[in-house]
Order: structure tokens, then C-alpha cells, then sequence
């Protein structure tokens, strides 16, 4: 298989895999409830959270994870061999194709989340030292202020930030995950513009482990993607 070939099959795969919307369907299969009529309103993790509980939330979070974990470890290897040149840049090709599937789903009338946790998934394939450091970013900073719109910017800035400095002295060899490095950052902070207005407002809602919300919308948000991290 030639490499157009196999980047054309990834980027469709990878793209019908992220979208999946777990966010949605758990609440809906396992609650009888519409996700997006409940707390921020967003299908994602966060929201699930804070309207069913941990165990709920854990459930999407791992299940978002896998999204983006799972095309880019295994897509690429089913492929093409494994001494491939062009390996790295098709798992960097699946990484992003999930992360939009997961930010723009067709299921849901391309109305999904930010991003965060799918994101998380493809860089434990691809983050090298970048993804600790995110990690770290992000669970201090959550400890700390209990929000998780303002932690995840900063863990993806981190993450950013570390690759830039780890990738830049090759980028002949590792352009396009310096690209990725820098582009999904930047993707993923642009989807929390909404809540980068509440945060300035003092206005952003606290996520305390093991509270749910007792608010209910009555109807739909007119931009369920852009109101709850993940």
C-alpha cells in the first residue's frame, strides 16, 4: 500500500473513531438522559461528570482517551511496516483526525467537545517527555483552583512548550510533530474561548470531585461545544 493510500485511510478512520460521542451515548444508554440538556450542556467528560458523578465521568474520560490512543498506536502499523519513514507522520495524521472527530462529530451534528482527553490519548503514543509534563501541569494547577478549563490551557501550553524546546533542534526528521506539537495546543485553547471570558469574568464554575449539579437546562445550548472543558 502506498503511502497516500494508507494517510487517506487513517485520516477517515481515525476522524469516524474520534467522533464517537461518549459524552452522549453513556448518559443516554445508561441514564435515559440527553447530555446536552443538563449542566454546561457540552458531551463531554467534564459535564459528565459534574451532572452523574465520578464513576460516570472516569467512564468518558478513559473511553475519550481510547479514542485517541487507539487509531494512532494501531491504524499506522496495520498499514504499513513498522521501519516505515513515513510512520511517524501518519501516527501525528491519525492523532489530529481524532481530535477533530472528537471536537466536530457527524453523529452530533459536528457538536462535540474540546478535545482534552482525546488529545491526551494520542500524545501518550507521540508526547514523549511533553506528556508528563502536561500531566503534571494539569493536576497541579486542578489541585490548586479546582478548574479544569484553566488547567487544561495550561497543560497544553506546557506540553507546547516542552516539545518546541525538545523537537526544534530537529525538524527535518520531526516536522510534523513539532507541527502537532504546537497546532493542537493552539486548537484546544481556541475551544475554551468561551471559558477564557468567564475566567476573566471570575465567572468559570468550580469542579469539586464527587459533587454533582443540580442544574438542568430546559433546552439545548446554541453551542454545546463551547461551554465545559473536555
Amino acid at each position: 500500500m502506498n503511502d497516500a493510500t494508507a494517510a487517506l485511510i487513517v485520516a477517515i478512520i481515525s476522524y469516524l473513531v474520534g467522533a464517537i460521542p461518549f459524552g452522549y451515548l453513556i448518559p443516554k444508554w445508561c441514564k435515559g438522559i440527553d447530555i446536552r440538556e443538563h449542566g454546561s450542556g457540552n458531551p463531554g467528560a467534564t459535564n459528565v461528570l459534574r451532572t452523574m458523578g465520578n464513576e460516570w465521568g472516569i467512564l468518558v474520560l478513559c473511553l475519550d482517551l481510547l479514542k485517541g490512543l487507539l487509531p494512532v498506536w494501531l491504524l499506522p502499523m496495520w498499514l504499513l511496516p513498522s521501519d516505515s519513514p513515513a510512520m511517524l507522520h501518519l501516527r501525528v495524521l491519525a492523532g489530529v483526525a481524532a481530535i477533530v472527530g472528537h471536537m466536530l462529530p457527524v453523529y452530533l451534528q459536528f457538536r462535540g467537545g474540546k478535545g482534552v482527553a482525546t488529545a491526551l490519548g494520542v500524545v501518550i503514543v507521540l508526547g514523549g517527555w511533553g506528556t508528563p509534563v502536561a500531566v503534571s501541569m494539569f493536576l497541579i494547577t486542578f489541585a490548586a483552583w479546582r478548574l479544569v478549563a484553566l488547567s487544561s490551557m495550561l497543560a497544553v501550553s506546557a506540553f507546547a512548550i516542552t516539545q518546541l524546546v525538545i523537537l526544534y533542534p530537529y525538524p527535518s526528521q520531526t516536522w510534523s510533530l513539532l507541527g502537532f506539537s504546537v497546532a493542537a495546543p493552539l486548537l484546544i485553547i481556541y475551544r475554551h474561548r468561551s471559558n477564557i471570558v468567564r475566567l476573566w469574568n471570575r465567572e468559570e464554575e468550580r469542579t469539586e470531585i464527587g459533587k454533582r449539579s443540580s442544574t438542568v437546562k430546559s433546552e439545548v445550548p446554541t453551542d454545546s461545544g463551547e461551554d465545559s472543558a473536555a
